[in-house]
């Protein structure tokens, strides 16, 4: 597959160049030319670069001032060359490559960490490849199912790298509010959680059509399996409601809000221990998860939780009353207003510090050693909570779950935590 990284060097081949032909010496302290000097740079590949890749992610990079991206890569020949060119530009230079096949990414030497902003499906498969190849690992959310949580958290411990997740919420001072409000006792004894997530559009049946001359169709396909292209496959609404690459609003959306629900509840390194659930898949349609949903929640600790279909919603009931919002980062609400001027004291708060938004988070975790906000273990569990639910529709009566042993009380139930992978290569 043409590369146009084939065509010129590398960025650190370039500036191993310069180095030798200058008389200065090999290494030069950073205290020379501060924070920002090339040998603290951060090198990134970026690997998928639709609108969430590039608005969300690789925005989200280039607005930090330690790190470069030196290739991206997508499996749309246009969206690759769109985003090198937006790279260039925000450099005002070249130096960006331009790839269509990720593993020319995972190969390079001057790549010190990949951003994987793919379809659901690439999420693990793809980490693991990077992980192997010894690369820092960003990676959006969710896991495709409960074995390849526990595929990438073993990865990972292996591999000694830092393994970050594409999320957010911990970081946005509504939900690390709610979170940290809960958690400190402002609502009472934490007993039953509510929340809502959206519905997403339906797909009408679309006849087969050519694959375009601009895509890799079998490599967006990936491991999932093979099947014919379509006109709206492909665009990001359309996947997530087929079950092959995603889970729908529940797995998009609730890894949101249902992280907002474990974390209140101290239980984002743990789930709930049983499930029930119905869901509605259309007819006649693309879509093949639930359309629409309600499932039913109970942790250890007894605390409930309910999901269904809404608007994006959280609300934490609790002995002394609620506290929650309506709408995305929307403005939070209590069953007494003075819950919400509750202040703590840093020594004695009952959760973290607020975090920094995730790609900076990142960098940070890379300098330090210390583990991000969203760790392997912590998207994996999140993840689970959500393919608990997954299952429970799909088989249509009530699950007991065991969180250490990560097992259903149900054979059938146990069979769908993992499913095979095509050989796409």
């Amino acid at each position: 597959m043409h590369s146009q990284s084939s065509r010129r060097p590398n960025r650190r081949s370039a500036l191993k160049t310069m180095v030798a032909a200058a008389s200065a010496p090999l290494f030069v302290s950073p205290r020379v030319f501060g924070n920002n000097a090339p040998s603290n740079t951060i090198t990134l590949g970026h690997i998928g670069v639709g609108i969430h890749g590039v608005q969300r992610n690789l925005n989200g990079f280039l607005n930090q001032s330690d790190c470069r991206p030196v290739v991206v890569c997508d499996v749309m020949k246009s969206r690759a060359i769109e985003a090198c060119r937006l790279v260039n530009e925000h450099f005002d230079d070249t130096c960006c490559d331009v790839t269509y096949d990720f593993r020319e990414v995972l190969s390079r030497d001057d790549v010190d960490a990949v951003v994987i902003s793919t379809p659901d499906h690439w999420h693990v498969p793809m980490s693991l490849m990077a992980l192997e190849a010894g690369k820092h690992t960003f990676c959006e959310k969710p896991t495709l199912t409960i074995r390849e949580g526990q595929e990438l958290v073993a990865a990972v411990k292996r591999s000694g790298k830092v393994f970050g997740t594409g999320l957010e919420d911990r970081s946005v001072t509504e939900y690390f509010r709610i979170a940290e409000l809960v958690r400190n006792g402002v609502i009472g004894t934490l007993q039953h959680i509510e929340v809502g997530l959206p519905v997403k559009p339906v797909f009408p049946i679309e006849q087969p059509a050519p694959v375009p001359d601009d895509l890799d169709f079998n490599l967006w396909i990936g491991p999932a399996p093979m099947r014919a292209y379509t006109p709206k496959l492909t665009t990001a609404q359309c996947w997530r409601q087929i079950r092959d690459f995603s889970g729908g609003s529940l797995t998009d959306w609730g890894s949101h809000l249902i992280d907002t629900a474990q974390v209140a509840n101290f239980s984002e390194n743990t789930t709930p221990i049983s499930v029930t659930g119905e869901g509605q898949i259309p007819e006649n349609a693309i879509n093949s998860v639930p359309h629409t949903f309600d499932l039913g929640y109970t942790y250890a600790n007894g605390v409930t939780m309910h999901v269904k279909s809404d608007v994006p919603s959280i609300r934490l009931e609790g002995s002394d009353g609620w506290i929650g919002n309506r709408g995305w980062c929307g403005e939070l609400t209590a069953s007494d207003p003075k819950f919400l001027e509750a202040r703590f004291d840093p020594g004695l708060s009952r959760i973290w510090p607020q975090p920094r938004i995730e790609h900076r988070d990142f960098l940070d975790a890379l300098k330090s050693g210390d583990s991000t906000m969203y760790d392997a273990e912590s998207l994996h569990r999140l993840s689970t909570v959500m393919h608990l639910g997954s299952i429970a529709m799909e088989l249509n009566r009530p699950l007991r779950w065991n969180p250490q042993a990560e097992s259903f009380d149900d054979a059938d139930a146990n069979a769908l935590r993992s499913r095979p992978r095509r050989d796409w290569s």
